[in-house]
């Protein structure tokens, strides 16, 4: 059985990332994103340790970083191969990402 995952949020000025956690591990997975302006952020890449592979939890990271875009008002400009993948899966995040 997993762990809940929490998701928290760690950002500069420029540069940031999400970090997920699963309660019982030690490891974590992360999607890092630079910030180009206020109202853009480039989603840079998605890694996620061999021990999560599975459980959802590369796309639990990109649900909040729609979800953080959607309630901040920015858009996502998809760099990263799995965030732009999962945009390709779900077509109704289309308004969170500037492609």
């Amino acid at each position: 059985m997993t762990g809940t995952i929490t998701i928290d949020v760690e950002r500069t000025d420029s540069k940031g990332r999400y970090v997920a956690r699963i309660e019982g591990h030690s490891e974590e997975a992360e999607l890092t994103f630079s910030v180009a302006s206020p109202t853009l952020v480039i989603a840079d890449h998605t890694g996620v340790p061999d021990a999560f592979r599975g459980m959802g939890v590369g796309l639990a990271l990109v649900e909040r970083l729609v979800a953080d875009a959607r309630a901040d008002g920015f858009r996502i400009m998809p760099l990263c191969p799995f965030v732009n993948a999962q945009r390709k899966k779900h077509p109704e995040w289309a308004d969170a990402f500037n492609v």
